[in-house]
């Protein structure tokens, strides 16, 4: 009898924006994030696993290790899928380079929760979303019997992988004039980190009709209104915490951008660049509105295709420059780290995500009872927060390393100063 051929595993260079992240990590700190689907019933693991076998061979760009060669690292296509874990008290334990050189993405299982934890490298969080989902359509089928449509995100498992899924979209539409690098620094919050390095979250659960209803009055969409009352809450703790106004910094919140829609990428690959709305409290102190307004002009002028081409060009062109691409990994992952360390992630406090409306198959509805999105932690500063809406309900999930919910208790203020009532969730 004949011998199986064996499938050829694909390789994959690092896109534009994921060659930082191998050389930004350090001891207790790897660029990873979360997604997960709760469904109405617990979760049959034996059931998932042979769903994940399926899965993993419609995204090889996903479905990866992470290599180093020479020059850069790359991404290489696994040959089957990872064993699924029971999860954490705590999510978004750190990623060592072993486990990233086995598989840069890990499932976990809790009662009726799938959750995925992606190393940025891999995708981001729009690309990790269509993964997720595809996953627990096959999953559901597998499990229930029923048929799902290839709609809302949710792709055929079974068919090839689309080669303008795997395409570097930051090389495609690089701009021909390069934006700026010139900027300035971020107030960094500061607080006595756990030991353990492990991590609290806190989720803020409110209707979408009410916040919307809220943000209107402001004048401002729903992202816009949350940024400002994220960005208002830092600024009421700094002011607790630093009484002498002219030592106060710039309260700047790192906004990602998806840049699918607005160049028609189908990239599964990391395709996001970012906003970054900025007051300076020296000046005094803002109220909410104007604060809106400072994140409604700052998104206006730089959400669009033609800005974003000019940032995309900058940061392609250095990946372009010779003596760059001939320096050995081992000196470009010093340097790139220093840079990291030196500006990185000193730009803004903190970044907010916003993954906006997740839709399902109506087939699929049903069966699934929450989603959710949490970043880690920066490098260098305690907190981050990812949200996004399904069903009607905003999930805002904040994380942090230190013990002290500071600014979870300035949020939960605001929302309440301007008649929001949210649900409160804690893992602490």
């Amino acid at each position: 009898m004949a011998k199986k051929k064996r499938a050829v595993l694909r390789w994959l260079r690092l896109d534009n924006a994921a060659k930082i992240y191998p050389a930004a990590r350090r001891r207790h700190w790897s660029n990873v994030y979360r997604q997960s689907i709760t469904l109405t019933e617990d979760v049959d693991v034996e059931v998932l696993k042979v769903a994940l076998d399926v899965t993993v061979k419609r995204f090889p760009s996903i479905a990866a290790r992470l290599r180093s060669g020479a020059f850069w690292y790359y991404l290489h296509q696994i040959e089957k899928a990872p064993e699924i874990r029971e999860d954490q008290s705590y999510p978004i334990v750190y990623m060592s380079n072993k486990e990233l050189n086995e598989c840069a993405f890990r499932v976990l299982v809790w009662g009726g929760r799938i959750a995925v934890e992606f190393f940025h490298a891999l995708t981001d969080g729009n690309g990790a979303m269509i993964f997720l989902k595809s996953l627990t359509a096959e999953y559901l089928e597998q499990r229930y019997g029923i048929s799902i449509p290839y709609e809302c995100g949710v792709l055929d498992r079974r068919e090839e992988p689309k080669e303008e899924e795997l395409e570097d979209s930051f090389l495609k539409y690089s701009g021909a004039v390069r934006a700026s690098r010139r900027d300035t620094m971020a107030w960094h919050l500061k607080g006595e980190t756990e030991p353990d390095h492990s991590l609290h979250l806190t989720s803020f659960r409110l209707p979408v009709d009410d916040v919307l209803a809220v943000a209107h009055k402001y004048g401002v969409t729903l992202t816009m209104f949350v940024a400002g009352m994220v960005m208002k809450a830092l600024a009421n703790l700094q002011e607790e915490k630093v009484a002498n106004i002219r030592k106060r910094k710039r309260i700047k919140v790192l906004i990602p951008v998806n840049l699918r829609p607005l160049f028609g990428s189908k990239s599964l690959r990391n395709f996001v660049m970012y906003t970054v709305p900025e007051i300076d409290p020296r000046l005094g102190t803002y109220t909410l509105e104007e604060i809106c307004k400072v994140v409604q002009h700052k998104m206006g002028l730089e959400v669009t295709a033609k800005h974003m081409s000019t940032v995309i060009a900058t940061n392609v062109e250095d990946e372009r420059k010779l003596f760059l691409r001939l320096v050995p990994l081992p000196i470009k992952n010093l340097v790139m780290k220093a840079v990291f360390n030196a500006v990185g992630e000193k730009k803004s406090c903190m970044s907010l995500s916003n993954l906006g409306r997740i839709e399902v198959p109506k087939e699929m509805a049903p069966y699934i009872k929450r989603i959710d999105f949490i970043l880690g932690v920066q490098a260098a500063a305690p907190y981050n927060c990812g949200m996004l809406s399904y069903d009607g309900v905003i999930h805002m999930n904040f994380i942090r390393n230190t013990h002290l919910p500071d600014l979870e208790r300035h949020f939960y203020a605001i929302l309440r100063e301007v008649g929001l009532e949210p649900i409160v969730e804690s893992n602490q």
